[in-house]
């Protein structure tokens, strides 16, 4: 006899709200006595798909309408041409989707996952929902209603998974007695710990990966020991003081070994918080800061996987994997904490808070206002939480992504980055920075800190020395192509190399016009961005005249130049803001192709998409 079937929640996430999104989806169904599996797709088999009942997708579009890493391998099996249009008969499908409509491929992993399921056969239970972070209460303004409508449907065409109808029948006061971790504490001395005979670094690197391994908001392919470290050698400011930002260049040089990487890749950064913000969480929390713990998954706890864990101190395990004092919690944060609260107008207002009357508010208050959790849980003050809520709910400590601006080959030893230091004011007039950019404006490369890093491939492939190149990179968006200048500068010492054009853009020219001096002297002189040698180097200066001058102005200028370019075989890379530039650029590319070809919009649409698929049209570009 089958067991009882349940129903199947997939999710597929690059940065979280993915899985924020599913597990609401999971608690939703518990408090309906619902059966149900929560996987994220690279934990689940593909090939099992026509065998389940019902399955619900919450997916993420990544970068310029790309799936999230966990969902590739998944992906490519769906799309396989032995599958046939049956092959999902009788399977019942939702899809959720979170993107931004800022992008132009807004929501696009959703769409098309989507339209693959109905293809191979399954059926719908509702209309696929499109969380859009550009909402003013983000991704849940299209969440609430959707999660409603999916109850009530599946409550049509499957009852047996809703045995007492679509309504919650399970009090949250039933549930809130079982967060899905468990901290263990050991009794250990200092020096008893499994740190304390290693090497400074090799004890770092150890607690790093202990703290990080154990956190349960890490996503399963997640590298928790960082790949190396590195200290800072330089910090440079490459802006005016006075522009109205902060871009610095900063220099890092391998400390334990070196690795290699190549022009285009990306660095990530384990950013350090802040000693005194750790500390102020710990004292509101009431926890013992020298304590060992570790910490493990309830559902796990039978099967021993936290016999292998290394115990640390209370204080490393938050210092390394709890972001306590940059990113803003989760509403079901609010729903936790209004449990805890013995103060009843505290009580009341984060019910309301957690409620979909009070959403529209909570937004205000927390995401628009970047609420830290130490700030939340500083203006509630009669909340006193277990640890182990806590752990499951703060934020987890992420890694800062960085396009790299060196090359190898030009700095053996050394790697480096182009960064804006990042900060603004809320809509309630509080200063706000960015935790990663202003911790590294903030190190003194004379006090040798140890920066955990991990190198991994970016969206913007290393080209061949005999591939032209037009480059498109306005602000820090220049970063990954002096890479690209430095390496084909050491090639073109010893061989041929095929020429370059490059777009630069910014405010002024005497504020943060960053790398002037780089671009130009590659620009003249028989350089790899010279007219001599078939490149070109552009500038557009936004505010320097009365009218905005972007990018896409001066590539319309050099329209003939693109297009000859093009035509001989080159590849367009674009890197920069995420906001409007990707699409305005693209657009200008179409039109130059339109013109210059003498072919119609749709044609010159269809050309670039051609040279995209072909892996000559590349975008790397970030909020």
């Amino acid at each position: 006899m089958k067991g009882m079937r349940k129903l199947l929640i997939l999710y597929a996430s690059q940065t979280g709200n993915a899985l924020d999104a599913a597990e609401r989806l999971s608690r939703e169904a518990e408090r309906r006595a619902c059966p149900f599996n929560l996987l994220s797709v690279d934990q689940y088999d593909p090939s099992l798909l026509p065998q389940e009942e019902a399955v619900i997708f919450v997916v993420s579009t990544t970068g310029q309408g790309d799936t999230p890493d966990s969902m590739k391998v998944f992906w490519r099996y769906l799309l396989q041409r032995n599958l046939g249009q049956r092959w999902l008969s009788g399977v019942l499908y939702a899809v959720f989707g979170l993107g931004d409509s800022s992008y132009q491929k807004y929501n696009f992993v959703a769409k098309k996952l989507d339209k693959r399921l109905m293809d191979l056969g399954g059926t719908t239970i509702v209309e696929r929902g499109l969380g859009d972070d550009q909402h003013p209460s983000g991704y849940e303004a299209s969440l609430d209603p959707w999660l409603s409508s999916l109850w009530r449907m599946l409550n049509m065409v499957k009852p047996e998974f809703l045995p007492n109808g679509p309504d919650v029948v399970i009090q949250d006061t039933v549930l809130i007695d079982q967060p899905k971790v468990r901290i263990t504490y050991h009794n250990i001395a200092n020096d008893e710990s499994h740190f304390s005979s290693a090497s400074d670094l090799t004890c770092l690197n150890m607690q790093i990966g202990s703290a990080r391994s154990m956190h349960p908001g890490k996503s399963s392919s997640d590298r928790s020991r960082p790949g190396c470290f590195l200290k800072m050698v330089k910090n440079l400011p490459l802006t005016r003081s006075n522009c109205g930002k902060d871009v610095r260049h900063f220099e890092f040089e391998f400390v334990s070994h070196v690795l290699k990487y190549e022009t285009g890749d990306v660095l990530e950064v384990l950013p350090g918080q802040d000693s005194a913000a750790v500390d102020a969480f710990i004292r509101r929390c009431n926890l013992d800061p020298d304590s060992f713990i570790t910490v493990s998954l309830r559902e796990m706890d039978d099967h021993n996987t936290h016999d292998s864990r290394i115990p640390v101190k209370l204080r490393t395990f938050v210092e390394f994997s709890m972001d306590v004092a940059s990113a803003s919690p989760r509403r079901y944060l609010f729903e936790v904490m209004s449990f805890f609260a013995t103060a009843e107008h505290e009580r009341e207002r984060l019910k309301y808070f957690a409620s979909p009357e009070g959403r529209d508010d909570l937004y205000q208050y927390n995401q628009k206002e970047r609420r830290t959790v130490l700030e939340v849980l500083e203006d509630f003050p009669s909340v006193q939480m277990p640890f182990e809520w806590l752990v499951q709910l703060v934020p987890p400590l992420k890694p800062r992504a960085f396009s790299i601006s060196s090359s190898q080959s030009a700095h053996p030893n050394q790697v480096h980055l182009t960064v804006n230091v990042v900060s603004w004011t809320t809509p309630y007039k509080r200063k706000k920075k960015g935790l990663c950019s202003s911790w590294l404006a903030a190190l003194d490369p004379c006090d040798g800190i140890h920066v955990p890093t991990w190198f991994h491939k970016g969206l913007l492939p290393t080209p061949s020395p005999s591939l032209p190149l037009i480059l498109v990179g306005p602000g820090t968006g220049c970063a990954p192509f002096r890479g690209f200048i430095e390496e084909r500068a050491l090639q073109s010492r010893t061989n041929s190399t095929a020429p370059i054009i490059f777009f630069f853009g910014c405010w002024n020219e005497d504020g943060d016009f960053l790398y002037r001096d780089f671009w130009l002297s590659h620009s003249q002189n028989k350089g790899v961005l010279s007219e001599a040698k078939g490149g070109g180097f552009y500038v557009a200066f936004s505010r320097d005249q009365p009218q905005k001058v972007y990018v896409q102005h001066k590539m319309r200028e050099q329209s003939q130049r693109i297009w000859n370019l093009l035509a001989e075989g080159a590849a367009v890379y674009i890197a920069g803001s995420s906001t409007k530039m990707p699409a305005d650029v693209t657009s200008a590319f179409e039109e130059i192709v339109s013109y210059e070809n003498e072919v119609s919009a749709e044609d010159a649409v269809r050309w670039i998409r051609a040279l995209e698929k072909c892996g000559k049209f590349h975008i790397e570009a970030w909020s």
